[in-house]
């Protein structure tokens, strides 16, 4: 079948690029790795106990209107199709049921959303040690929520959110340490002012610390030195706060210093990035359509900049405005008309972003980590190292990597990329935007050797002027 438009995500942005499209009369398929729709925000909202969706509450329960809508619209849909690799002539080359197969459109909308960032800290390796992410997880895949005394550790809507989640499923929470320094608030103050022109936004926030401060649970702000202790598991948190250290028993502990766009693909695909210096990571160039520097991809919702479920939806529809008009389905002038309300909506939706990113901004202590706490947790590359490199020469992550092995794991520098890139930085006197980022290659996640195998058997041999798409890229000369 040929395809107009191929949409990479099933959460909030993939779904409603996927509903604008097929509304346009777009031939769209949209593939998700997970077995069922709804990304991240929305896992599991149409298999989810009823019970669960409850305590998860309305933000969750939204996504169930656009999954019903989506499973009606024409979209053709893959699930559990894990994408290991975009060429730049936008082939997109995944695997679903143990085999590997390739899809190509004009147009690519990536709608691959967010991570959350790393928290690189002393005894962060052992178990027990989650991100809190990983909790909310549980709860919506399988209703399963921890057991024993837990700890929370970090800042951000997010934490507090897992925090009230747990609470109302009834784990006992042993405290909550933040970690947000006190500098935070007074640069937030500047940005207040348009925060209160979403007022929603902030209504659930203070209603979360109420929900907390009236349970009694206990609370640390401004806290560092954080460390896990714990031989073979986590046993307790430890921190400093105002100069006095103190000490929570745990046995699972959940950190969380926000999340930051998961900017894999678009590393892969080589388009341009910025350093965002007020969310401390990187995003794609992207223009008011989601179009990166790459002719025909486009990237929507979180995996561009970090707006939330809504302002995703957003972000998602108007990508595929942009596609239907570059495939000429659409006239400028029916673009900009049915973008109006979607602007409108996406501007709301960002007014209080500045404000959260101010707020919420993360300690340099977890950017640039001691030097005896790993890093890298594939291949248990420290910060010292990392430092050592520098010292020698290394003058970027990719040449790090090729000396130190850091990064070179399955995660394939997801989780080590941002420190290394700070931590690097600071030790040359850099800003992030001159060292970079890793270079990233294909496969993007492990698969199984029968299956790329089986799909080089299967595609024919290429004439000479054509055999580019076929063969590996090469990477760019490193730093």
């Amino acid at each position: 079948m040929t395809h107009d438009l191929v949409i990479l995500g099933a959460g909030p942005a993939g779904i409603s690029a996927a509903l604008t499209a097929a509304a346009l009369g777009l031939k769209t398929v949209l593939l998700d790795e997970q077995p069922r729709v709804g990304g991240q925000i929305y896992r599991n909202i149409t298999a989810v106990d009823p019970k669960v969706a409850s305590l998860l509450g309305p933000d969750y329960t939204h996504g169930r209107s656009l999954a019903q809508r989506l499973a009606t619209s024409g979209v053709e849909l893959r699930y559990a199709a894990l994408v290991w690799d975009v060429a730049p002539d936008l082939t997109v080359t995944a695997l679903q049921d143990g085999q590997s197969f390739q899809l190509h459109a004009p147009q690519l909308i990536a709608a691959t959303g967010a991570m959350e960032r790393p928290s690189p800290l002393p005894g962060w390796t052992l178990p027990g040690v989650m991100n809190a992410g990983a909790a909310q997880i549980a709860l919506k895949s399988a209703g399963s929520v921890p057991t024993g005394s837990v700890v929370l550790a970090g800042a951000g809507p997010l934490l507090l959110l897992v925090a009230c989640q747990l609470l109302d499923a009834g784990v006992t929470l042993a405290g909550i340490v933040e970690t947000a320094p006190g500098a935070n608030r007074r640069a937030a103050l500047p940005h207040l002012p348009a925060a209160l022109g979403a007022p929603a936004t902030l209504f659930k926030g203070w209603r979360m610390l109420r929900r907390l401060r009236s349970a009694g649970v206990p609370w640390f702000t401004g806290a560092s030195g954080l460390a896990v202790e714990g031989q073979q598991q986590a046993e307790a948190l430890r921190f400093t706060v105002d100069g006095r250290t103190q000490r929570l028993d745990a046995s699972i502990v959940l950190l969380h210093h926000g999340v930051v766009p998961n900017t894999q693909l678009t590393r892969l695909l080589r388009v341009a990035h910025d350093w965002s210096d007020a969310q401390l990571a990187w995003q794609p160039r992207v223009d008011n359509w989601g179009q990166t520097s790459l002719a025909g991809l486009r990237v929507a919702g979180d995996g561009a900049a970090i707006g939330g479920a809504l302002a995703a939806e957003a972000s998602g529809a108007l990508a595929a405005l942009g596609a239907a008009h570059a495939l000429q389905r659409l006239s400028s002038t029916e673009r900009e008309q049915r973008a109006t309300p979607l602007r409108q909506a996406l501007r709301q939706q960002l007014r209080v972003r500045p404000f959260l990113d101010a707020l919420y901004r993360p300690p340099e202590w977890i950017n640039t980590p001691a030097d005896d706490t790993v890093v890298c947790r594939c291949e248990e590359v420290t910060a010292g190292r990392i430092r050592e490199m520098a010292r020698l020469g290394c003058q970027g992550p990719s040449q790090t990597k090729f000396f130190s092995r850091c990064g070179m794991g399955p995660c394939q520098g997801r989780m080590c990329g941002l420190a290394v890139t700070q931590i690097l930085a600071k030790e040359l006197g850099k800003t992030p935007a001159e060292i970079g980022a890793y270079r990233i290659r294909a496969p993007l996640k492990p698969i199984p050797l029968a299956s790329l195998a089986a799909l080089a058997s299967s595609i024919p041999e290429a004439e000479p002027q054509d055999r580019a798409l076929h063969e590996p890229r090469h990477p760019a000369p490193s730093h």
